[in-house]
């Protein structure tokens, strides 16, 4: 069973005992793959390595499968572990590096052999098996190092960032190796990564983390649709999603909010959770992604209540879309994303409108999502 279970589990580094994870409660099923997310120093590599019983754990418990393992020694925990480096032995062909757990076990010669060519057919490495790792691209490397994993037939697969060394075409070729593998095998795969484009791309669940602390687990989808804060909000989406801050004003029946440029009419679902939290006359920030904000006239005229003036500060061409750098009075550029058709440059005052239907609403103080269920 590759069922993994974190029950309070705390980490604490030095004289000072400062945290490096807190208070981290999370249970990963047989089978699935999970990926943990966030900035460096989030806290995520250290919550593998305490899976991997390569950190102790502070407090709290941790259990594989049924057994509780917090002071079982890592040979003992039935996982493997594939690291950002490869940890490769240079001095070991391809099929002695795959086959050396095998043989640290005493694993019958002809079980070895079996195992380490069916590895090397799945990963598609058969004709370098008698290559020393400096002969082979990065990942040619990584393939090898995923073998060595997968021979030892574990219950659990721990992956640190193991795309990282890669440019970015290999990265999304060993993303999509990867992912077809776990489909293959159905090991349970714990993820770490600080891309957010992996993680969307491969979790079916994701662990956001900030600071030691897990901040929301949900699918991908959920993750970017209704993200519990702003941290979550602005760290997962590419481009980032766009905030801006303003006050929630009466205007009739209908509820706008108050922007330093203009006036944006609040749609009428999202109008009535801002009064059950008594948010008019209060700031509030709107958050909305470059998908539902136009520049081009057909679209503005769709929505004529939500209209923003700016002025173009960058226009970046992304082959079917054109992404569009905007000056709007807030903090920071907002951004739009238009035809790549469209001709723009750079000091041009635009008009912008947004689907104000598929805004999102954050507490100002607590950064919390307004909408969030």
């Amino acid at each position: 069973m590759g069922r993994i279970v974190l029950k309070n589990v705390d980490k604490r580094f030095g004289k000072e005992k400062q945290y490096a994870v807190k208070d981290f409660n999370l249970e990963i099923e047989d089978g699935e793959f999970l990926v943990m997310v966030g900035q460096s120093g989030c806290g995520k590599s250290t919550t593998l390595r305490m899976i991997a019983g390569l950190e102790d754990i502070t407090s709290g418990e941790l259990y594989i499968g049924d057994k509780l393992v917090n002071h079982l020694p890592p040979k003992d925990r039935d996982i493997a572990m594939v690291f950002q480096n490869y940890a490769l032995y240079p001095n070991m062909n391809v099929y002695e590096n795959i086959a050396f757990g095998l043989r640290l076990r005493k694993e019958p010669k002809h079980e070895i052999d079996q195992s380490v060519k069916s590895a090397s057919r799945t990963l598609e490495i058969e004709q370098y098996l008698e290559r020393k790792p400096k002969a082979l691209s990065g990942g040619q490397r990584q393939r090898v190092a995923l073998g060595r994993a997968i021979v030892r037939k574990p219950s659990v697969f721990l992956m640190d960032e193991p795309l990282s060394n890669l440019d970015a075409k290999l990265r999304v070729q060993m993303r999509t190796e990867i992912i077809r593998l776990h489909k293959q095998l159905g090991v349970t795969t714990v993820y770490v990564t600080h891309d957010q484009v992996e993680a969307m791309t491969m979790g079916n669940r994701i662990v956001v983390m900030k600071d030691g602390v897990i901040q929301q687990v949900d699918s991908p989808r959920v993750i970017y649709s209704n993200p519990k804060n702003m941290f979550v909000a602005g760290f997962i989406g590419t481009p980032p999603i766009n905030f801006i801050e303003g006050t929630v004003e009466e205007q009739g029946e209908k509820l706008q909010l108050k922007t330093k440029r203009t006036y944006l009419t609040i749609a009428d679902h999202h109008a009535e959770m801002l009064r059950k939290h008594g948010k008019v006359n209060r700031k509030v920030v709107l958050g909305i992604r470059c998908e539902n904000t136009y520049a081009d006239p057909e679209m503005i005229g769709r929505h004529p209540q939500s209209q923003i003036p700016g002025t173009v500060k960058l226009s970046e061409l992304m082959g079917a879309d054109t992404y569009l750098y905007l000056d709007i009075g807030s903090d920071s550029s907002f951004i739009v994303r238009t035809l790549t058709g469209s001709d723009y440059k750079d000091d041009e005052p635009v008009t912008i409108s947004l689907d104000m239907s598929k805004a999102l609403y954050f507490d100002k103080d607590t950064t919390e999502n307004l909408m969030y269920v």
